[in-house]
């Protein structure tokens, strides 16, 4: 059974997320259009310190378990306490982050993105291989540095 507090999580990332879409659908004469990642005028959003230092602990999960991920070498008790590790810098970004509403609704972009990812690498999509997962995270935080300023950010190499 998910804990309460992660079940708070998901719904608080969900709402914001649904009337995101809701919105760009309004605006749009498709409302088949998903919310996509942009820049800020050519710029990238303005990022603060929680969302910096969660967002750092997330890459460096992600860096120590892709490799041993994609060599099929992480156990099901090493997949669960990643995702639990993910899921807590996450809880911490929506506790902590404050963002300007803009930039705010382009990172549930990219946690929508993490969360997806989690729900794979911890096993909840039995259809997809959970070393997906990481990567799908990997490519979720690889768009926050293109979209993010986040000094020093370096991209995760992705396998091939």
């Amino acid at each position: 059974m998910k804990s309460p507090k992660f079940l708070l999580l998901t719904i608080a990332l969900a709402l914001p997320l649904s009337a995101l879409a809701a919105e760009s659908a309004k605006h749009e004469h498709d409302a088949a259009t998903q919310v996509q990642l942009e820049l800020n005028a050519g710029k990238k959003w303005s990022t603060d310190a929680p969302l910096r230092q969660a967002m750092t602990h997330i890459r460096k999960a992600v860096a120590t378990a892709l490799p041993a991920a994609h060599g099929g070498k992480l156990t099901p008790a090493q997949y669960d306490a990643f995702g639990n590790e993910v899921t807590a810098q996450i809880t911490y970004i929506v506790e902590n982050c404050k963002l300007d509403p803009q930039a705010d609704a382009q990172l549930h972009v990219v946690v929508g993105g993490i969360m997806s990812g989690i729900d794979v690498a911890s096993g909840k999509q039995h259809d997809q291989e959970r070393a997906l997962g990481v990567v799908a995270i990997a490519q979720s935080l690889n768009s926050y540095g293109k979209y993010f300023d986040h000094a020093n950010w370096k991209s995760i190499k992705l396998p091939h």
